[in-house]
């Protein structure tokens, strides 16, 4: 899981691993060719395992939601306003539906549970909430059907898209797009009302349709011929249905770009951004967000495409991890996977072993030693300077290196002295990156800091020695001791200092902007600091972790339970079938259901008796 090396004075190795602000070490041996999945909470949410058990999806401005058969709601994307954080218990839901931030979930019981931004009460579902059958969500509108075939309307209505026209009843599917509604009724006919300011309440006269999607200011009508009407904002190409304009089964609504699935489960695409997934088969529904379009296909599995709000799918084989405002991943074949609104890493996208995340720029380091920098480099803080490299980080604006001759180079913007390192610069075995501070550890275990110190960061706390890992946040600072005790000094404003009791078996550490995390020798994450936007709440089950990595208000971390590939599992159900090795009865100990965000309540997560 990076670079090995020797740890000074006692032979026993250690690996160098890239953090958000820095890198941090984590000691000994057992985690030299670990690998596994992605997870990331806080301000923008990945991770999960998309490959089957799915049955709904839904795709909003910049986050989405995917239904599983047994109904638990898988959320990725932004999460600022927290549309990401599925209420608990996560079971129970039969329907989903994103809006502009927050999200709606439609529970078995007839009753809608809304979260994330409620500024224009769009979460604030109307008493009685119970008999609904389906769910819509708008930009900040909502709408909800009930089973007596009524439309429910609450949140924004300046445009009188809660203004249900009458007769109110007979529908039977519903749909919401930026400040209008859209009804199907039994008969086959749409009714639109809202703000029609581009003809998207001018439904044309069929009686025949089947299905709507609706999408900021246009529409989409399927029909049961399999033909497809659309209406209303055509700036872009959305409403051009391309010939020939038969065989639909089912119809999505993007921000600039529609879908329409084909019989053989292909998908065509016009409007701007069209691409289509490849392979382009098996699909049974499309949700097109404004940022990227997920589908669902028959065998239950979800292909994400256009956008980059998850982690690549499969989710599996990540070794290193790093996350500011965007995050990083490392995969065994070296390749640099990116998700959030960062660019790519350049071609040749291989051979890398360690990455570093700043605000508006990355590296990568490659197994030959040398580094590649790309994002906004105005500072010269993306041209890296040598090879021989063994260790990367990167601050707001400047990068530090580690040469494998025990030195530390320093370029960007420095303005501050964080790339002053002080004399001598000789036997350092790490490196951490702070906003406009620097830290480096010496082979005798001592932390050299420099650079900005207004809240004390760079003071480093008596008696410095002992230290195996260091973590640079926003304004402060840590320390890993050899006995698994975690020093923090600095801006401790947001309790990002104050480690939870018992400060010990710790065996990493990260800093976020104004959070910390610590990794305990039993795979377990502590969170402490600001948690303004949830980077604190560490996902369920919090075991089997083997790295970590904090940003300015999300988490991120690579774990090893079970995603498909859990040891005597035969049927890849994350169930263990059989036990075939000690090293199997061993790895079911700590193995759960990867999607058990409340177990143990759910049956499925129970863990089956070798």
């Amino acid at each position: 899981m990076g670079i090995q090396s020797r740890r000074w004075g006692q032979g026993v190795p250690f690996y160098l691993v890239n953090s958000i602000f820095g890198l941090l070490i984590i000691p000994g041996s057992v985690f030299a060719a670990a690998s596994g999945t992605v997870k990331g909470w806080g301000s923008f949410v990945v991770g999960g395992d998309l490959r089957r058990g799915f049955i709904a999806v839904s795709s909003g401005d910049n986050h989405s939601l995917a239904l599983k058969a047994h109904g638990s709601i898988v959320a990725w994307g932004n999460n600022y306003d927290g549309q990401c954080n599925i209420p608990v218990p996560n079971r129970d839901f039969i329907a989903v539906a994103t809006g502009y931030y927050y999200s709606l979930g439609l529970k078995a019981d007839g009753s809608i549970l809304a979260w994330g931004d409620n500024y224009r009460g769009q979460c604030d579902v109307p008493s009685p909430n119970t008999d609904f059958i389906a769910v819509a969500a708008g930009d900040s509108h909502s709408l909800g059907l009930k089973a007596d075939g009524s439309v429910v309307a609450w949140g924004y209505n300046n445009s009188g898209q809660c203004n249900v026209p009458s007769p109110n009843t007979d529908f039977i599917a519903i749909d919401a797009g930026c400040w209008n509604s859209f009804g199907l009724k039994a008969d086959g006919t749409i009714v639109a009302w809202g703000y029609n300011g581009y003809g998207q309440c001018n439904v044309p006269g069929y009686t025949d349709f089947i299905a709507i999607a609706a999408e900021g200011n246009y529409c989409l009508g399927l029909r049961s011929n399999g033909s497809i009407v659309a209406w209303g904002w055509n700036m872009n190409g959305e409403c051009n249905i391309p010939s020939p304009n038969t065989g639909f089964i089912a119809v999505g609504a993007g921000g600039h770009h529609s879908y329409g699935i084909k019989t053989d489960g292909s998908i065509v695409a016009w409007g701007t951004d069209n691409d289509v997934p490849t392979p382009n088969t098996g699909f049974i529904t499309v949700s097109a967000g404004r940022e990227e379009s997920v589908g669902l296909k028959a065998d239950g599995s979800i292909f994400v495409w256009k956008g980059k709000r998850n982690v690549q799918m499969p989710n599996t084989d990540y070794t290193s991890v790093a996350t500011k405002m965007d995050g990083l991943g490392v995969r065994t074949d070296g390749s640099i996977v990116v998700w959030g609104y960062g660019d790519d890493a350049p071609a040749p996208n291989t051979d890398f072993i360690a990455v570093a995340s700043a605000e508006y720029f990355y590296l990568g380091l490659k197994a030959d030693g040398s580094i590649v920098g790309w994002g906004l480099c105005d500072y010269g803080h993306c041209d890296a300077p040598t090879n021989n490299i063994v260790a990367i980080a990167a601050g707001d604006f400047f990068s530090l290196s580690l040469k494998n001759d025990g030195s530390i180079i320093a370029w960007g913007g420095c303005f501050d002295g964080q790339c002053d390192v002080p004399q001598p610069n000789t036997d350092f075995v790490a490196i951490a990156a702070g906003s406009i501070h620097s830290l480096g550890l010496k082979a005798n275990g001592s932390v050299v800091a420099w650079g900005e110190n207004s809240s004390g960061q760079c003071n480093v706390p008596p008696p410095n020695d002992d230290f195996i890992a260091i973590a640079a946040g926003g304004s402060h600072s840590l320390a890993l001791r050899e006995d698994g005790y975690i020093f923090a000094w600095g801006n401790n404003s947001s309790g990002q200092c104050l480690i939870p009791a018992p400060n010990a078996d710790f065996i990493a550490i990260a800093a976020g902007s104004s959070h910390s995390l610590g990794l305990k020798k039993n795979g377990s994450i502590v969170a402490w600091g600001s948690n303004s936007r949830g980077q604190c709440n560490v996902p369920l089950p919090n075991t089997g972790f083997i790295a970590i990595g904090a940003g300015y208000n999300q988490s991120v971390a690579i774990s090893r339970y079970c995603e498909y590939n859990l040891a005597g599992d035969t049927d890849d159900d994350c169930n263990v079938d059989f036990y075939d090795t000690a090293e199997a009865a061993s790895d079911w100990a700590s193995n759960w259901l990867a999607d058990c965000t409340d177990a143990p309540q759910n049956p499925e997560c129970l863990p089956k008796s070798p």
